[in-house]
């Protein structure tokens, strides 16, 4: 019976290839110490396959995508080092097998193939978050196939459950296997960061490799989004399904390397995996974790979000506009003003509709309405389904009357939103959202959303709002 016998985080700096740095991959000689040091433990486990999850393939927000051509190929050419190039055979075997199971656990997977890249658009080659590791592990050991995972934006939870089922695959198979989880870490280290600088990049650095090398399983899955968000990263799905395919053993981890001298952070981190532990199996507890989490938010909600939430679902189930329920406060009835609705499923945006001024006879109207709307008609998502609506976490943010200012020195992110107008287009950014810290953000992208591009004349209107959770 095959095992996974060891799983690695290693990053993907296109930099850290002599090729392609031409002498600045000297500034990051940890992460390549730490990297060879893969390479030869690799090297001496001898696996028939290696696993690679990767955030650079092609990526969707409902599914993970899996080559499933016999051949795959790819080069550094995107980085001046097409002579960089590999070819790889995909271990069909174990991708068909984390099909099957994957698919009894609920998760789908995008199967590409030539086809698939004809319909969707996207490419089938290898990606640097996928040749760069191989380009060390190449340098000590080639007697391997390779299956090439993009994760996808889905709940972690899912992302880890997915791990499971990479784990179950290689159960049924007569090689032992490795896996990798492709990614850097914050991209908001310094000044100089191509993402530029956040605080939180480098407290979520060293809080994940701490948690990483703690084994800490159940504290990184329940790591606080905005922390992740703020920090930039594109690592943490790739750990997640990492974890998952630990699911249910002991494992001895280990940091072999950490730097960020471009801004970015590299980790290099090697987890061995043991003996079968019970008391390590964590998918019931996580997701039961998940669902006692939404049930205290539902038990605490106000009138308002009671509101929205019943909008919706009742919409959802009836495809009509329910009555007014009975009992609400009455100022949800006699006030009227503008009214903004937000989704949010596993912490991310789910579907966000709203007026600026009201269009309806009073604020449950308004609810009522852009709830609805929210959940149907918001073209950056498709509609919400009835199965989502358990999953599903409510924010009502009442507009307060906008006052035209002068400059940005009277903005303040966490106080006031911000609409911006010219001509007929207008945009509207919420207060206090995550990952939006400064005034310039702020209105940068309140201008994309308005189609006005920055060095148009405009105006600019701040205003406060009421937020019910």
């Amino acid at each position: 019976m095959g095992r996974i016998q060891a799983a690695y985080l290693m990053p993907h700096p296109p930099i850290i290839l002599k090729e392609v740095g031409k002498g600045e991959e000297k500034k990051i000689q940890k992460t390549i110490a730490g990297m060879k040091k893969v390479a030869l433990e690799i090297k001496e486990k001898k696996p028939g396959a290696i696993v690679v999850i990767t955030p650079h393939g092609p990526l969707f927000r409902d599914a993970v995508a899996i080559s499933v051509e016999p051949e795959m190929q790819g080069n550094m050419g995107k980085f001046g080092a097409k002579e960089v190039r590999f070819t790889k055979d995909n271990h069909l075997e174990l991708t068909n097998k984390i099909l099957q199971f994957a698919k009894a656990r609920n998760i789908f997977c995008a199967q590409v193939n030539k086809d698939f890249v004809h319909e969707y658009h996207v490419s089938s080659e290898l990606d640097h978050g996928t040749m760069v590791p191989l380009y060390f592990i190449d340098e000590a050991y080639i007697h391997y196939k390779l299956v090439h995972i993009t994760y996808g934006l889905l709940p972690r939870e899912d992302l880890y459950k997915l791990g499971k089922a990479i784990q179950e695959a290689v159960e049924g198979l007569e090689e032992d296997v490795i896996v990798i989880a492709s990614g850097d870490l914050s991209h908001k280290l310094s000044q100089e960061a191509p993402a530029g600088y956040h605080p939180s990049g480098r407290i979520f650095d060293e809080k994940i490799l701490k948690l990483l090398e703690e084994g800490a399983v159940k504290d990184i899955l329940s790591m606080e989004s905005c922390l992740t968000e703020e920090a930039g990263e594109c690592a943490l799905r790739s750990i997640d399904i990492m974890l998952g395919t630990c699911d249910g053993y002991n494992i001895t981890p280990k940091v072999l390397s950490y730097e960020g001298p471009f801004g970015v952070g590299y980790g290099v981190v090697a987890i061995e995996i043991g003996d079968t532990n019970l008391e390590r199996q964590y998918m019931e507890e996580i997701y039961h974790n998940r669902d006692e989490k939404i049930r205290q938010i539902r038990e605490t909600e106000d009138p308002y979000v009671t509101l929205a939430r019943a909008a919706l679902e009742y919409y959802v189930a009836h495809k009509k506009v329910m009555d007014l329920p009975k009992d609400l406060p009455t100022e949800i009835l006699q006030e009227k003003a503008g009214v903004f609705v937000s989704l949010k499923k596993h912490g991310e945006l789910r579907g966000c509709i709203g007026t600026i001024e009201p269009t309806t006879a009073h604020i449950a109207d308004e609810i009522i309405r852009n709830a609805i709307q929210a959940g149907a008609n918001d073209p950056r998502f498709y509609p919400v389904e009835e199965d989502e609506l358990e999953e599903i976490i409510y924010s009502v943010d009442i507009l307060k009357a906008p006052e035209a200012i002068n400059s940005l020195d009277e903005l303040d992110v966490r106080k006031y939103g911000v609409i911006v107008s010219s001509g007929r287009k207008s945009g509207l950014l919420l207060p206090n959202l995550e990952n939006v810290d400064t005034v310039e953000e702020q209105v940068r992208i309140a201008l994309q959303k308005a189609g006005i591009k920055a060095n148009e004349g405009y105006n600019l209107q701040r205003f406060e709002v009421e937020r019910h959770k």
